[in-house]
C-alpha cells in the first residue's frame, strides 16, 4: 500500500499557521485531533523559548474558543484546544485517508505521513486543492509488511542471518554456522533462505519506478 510524506503549507487565514509563522522558532506537535461539523478539538505539545507569548497568542485568537493548559514547563506545554476552523482535518474526512499522529507544524508548514490506496491519495490531493491548501509530495513508496511477504519461518531465518552477519562484507557467519544457530539442516537452511531472498528481490524490483526513457516524437 502506498505511503506518502507530504509538506502542507497552512493558509494565512488559519490560526495555527499564523501562530507558527509569528513564532518561527516554535515547534507544535499535534498529538490527537477530532473534527466535528462546526468545530475541532486538538491535543498539542508546544516547544518554544517564548512559551508564555505563544500561549497568549493562541488564547487571543478568535478561532480558538477554548484553551486548556494541561502541563507547562519552562519551554514546553501540553494543551488541549477547541477551534472553529479545523481546516487541515476537512480533507482527511472527505478523502477517507487516516492521518497518522503525531505530526509537526513549524513556520506555517505541516509534515504529514499517510498510508492509503492510490485512489484515496489522489482524492486527498483533490481535497487539498478544493480547500486551498498548497502541498508538496516529498516521497511516496509502497509499504510492505514483512509478514505479508514471508512465512514466519522465512522471516525468522532472514532476521537471524542479518543478526549473525551472514550478509555482512566480509561475511561474519557461514551458511553452516547459520544452520547450526537456527537448528536446521544445512540443506533446509539454504533452501529456506533462497526462497525468502527470491521473494524479497522480486518484490523490490517490482516496486522500482519505471526508468524506461520516454520515446522522442
Amino acid at each position: 500500500m502506498p505511503r506518502a510524506n507530504l509538506t502542507l503549507t497552512i493558509p494565512e487565514h488559519v490560526w495555527i499557521g499564523e501562530i507558527s509563522r509569528t513564532h518561527p522558532a516554535a515547534t507544535v506537535r499535534i498529538l490527537a485531533a477530532l473534527a466535528g461539523d462546526d468545530a475541532g478539538v486538538g491535543l498539542a505539545e508546544i516547544t518554544s523559548e517564548n512559551l508564555s507569548s505563544i500561549l497568549a497568542d493562541i488564547e487571543a485568537s478568535d478561532a480558538v474558543v477554548e484553551l486548556d493548559i494541561l502541563r507547562q514547563q519552562s519551554d514546553e506545554a501540553l494543551i488541549q484546544f477547541e477551534t472553529t476552523t479545523p481546516l487541515l482535518l476537512f480533507p482527511i474526512q472527505d478523502s477517507g485517508v487516516p492521518l497518522e499522529m503525531p505530526f509537526t507544524i513549524e513556520e506555517g508548514e505541516a509534515i504529514w505521513e499517510v498510508t492509503a490506496p492510490q485512489r484515496r491519495l489522489s482524492e486527498l490531493g483533490t481535497q487539498f486543492e478544493q480547500f486551498g491548501i498548497p502541498f508538496t509530495v516529498n516521497e511516496i513508496h509502497r509499504r510492505i509488511e514483512p509478514t505479508q511477504l514471508l512465512t514466519d519461518t522465512q522471516l525468522e531465518l532472514v532476521r537471524a542471518a542479518i543478526e549473525q552477519g551472514y550478509y555482512d562484507t566480509p561475511r561474519r557467519c557461514s551458511l553452516t554456522d547459520l544452520a547450526a544457530e537456527s537448528d536446521l539442516a544445512k540443506s533446509t537452511c539454504s533452501e529456506t533462505l533462497h526462497r525468502a531472498e527470491e521473494k524479497i528481490i522480486k518484490q523490490f524490483v517490482e516496486n522500482l519506478p519505471d526508468s524506461t526513457p520516454a520515446e522522442r516524437p
